[in-house]
């Protein structure tokens, strides 16, 4: 039962991070038509500007509470994932719509070569650490012999929280029911008087903070270090390819059965780990080509 117990937990703290990968790339592709390759460089900017901004408030130049750490983690992903999501929309993205995906995936990934660098630019190549805010809220006992962190916790609340503010978005306001008009018929949309051009570049901005978000709520629990963004976008592309590209439903989904997956590999064969999450993949899509929740698209002939 301890074990089993073990594989559940580190099966959804997993899972939920990876939700927070996925989320804004599949919003983007949902949205756009755009299999965004630069969507780690967000989740890279986002764990570099938390890193910094955490290890300068705590380097004793500031005296406040530092529960307020949790504010600057959340507060610079907003900022930076914002500024870097309408700079490259507006400054690239919006010449490009409606053209060939294959040509977009070339662009966004010549962004995500151009994003690297102007990382390693900005904060150099040594590793940023900003583990006090993980270690703020110290650990929890669950059965016996088993100590998990209470942040790697709140991260499953804040996944689930994140998932369910997307949700009630795109299906309980006015701007959701026409971002979703958009999605089915982007054409239709526009003769009705849908400003299209706005929409994209609010989603693209959406998707880009929630990269940020993402990396920034990991730095605590990690050595941010250059090549992460790298790292994280092949993650993130398997699970939004078993859920189905473009639905947060199946963002969630393929989450939580490549964490449970992993979680169960590494306790169980530890030498498979770094096969499972490919392995699920392959599976998935022999049987179910377009993902656990896509759609079948009609092509115009």
């Amino acid at each position: 039962m301890s074990s089993f117990l073990a594989i559940l937990i580190d099966g959804a703290i997993y899972a939920s991070w990876l939700f927070l990968v996925a989320a804004g790339l599949t919003i983007i592709y949902g949205v756009m038509r755009v299999l965004n390759m630069a969507h780690g460089s967000f989740y890279a900017i986002g764990a570099y500007s938390a890193a910094s901004l955490v290890g300068w408030y705590f380097s004793g130049e500031q005296q406040g509470s530092p529960y307020w750490s949790y504010a600057l983690l959340v507060g610079c992903a907003l900022v930076a994932g914002a500024i870097v999501g309408i700079a490259i929309e507006q400054g690239l993205l919006r010449f490009l719509h409606g053209r060939d995906e294959i040509l977009m995936v070339i662009v966004t990934y010549a962004l995500l070569l151009i994003l690297e660098d102007a990382t390693k630019l900005l904060w150099g190549v040594d590793p940023y650490f900003a583990w006090q805010p993980y270690r703020l809220l110290g650990q929890t006992a669950v059965g016996e012999g088993l100590r998990f962190a209470n942040y790697d916790l709140a991260l499953i609340a804040v996944s689930i929280l994140i998932g369910l503010a997307a949700w009630f978005a795109l299906n309980r306001t006015n701007k959701g029911r026409l971002l979703r008009a958009v999605i089915h018929d982007r054409e239709i949309a526009v003769a009705m008087g849908v400003n299209v051009n706005a929409m994209f570049a609010a989603t693209f901005a959406i998707g880009a903070v929630l990269g940020a978000l993402a990396g920034a709520l990991t730095a605590p629990a990690i050595s941010v270090t250059p090549g992460i963004g790298v790292e994280v976008i092949v993650l993130a592309f398997a699970v939004v390819v078993v859920g189905g590209l473009g639905s947060i439903g199946g963002a969630a989904a393929g989450a939580v059965l490549v964490g449970l997956s992993r979680s169960f590999a590494v306790h169980v064969a530890p030498e498979v780990e770094l096969f499972v999450i490919y392995g699920v993949m392959f599976l998935v899509l022999a049987i179910r080509p377009q993902g656990l929740f896509g759609q079948t698209l009609a092509r115009r002939i």
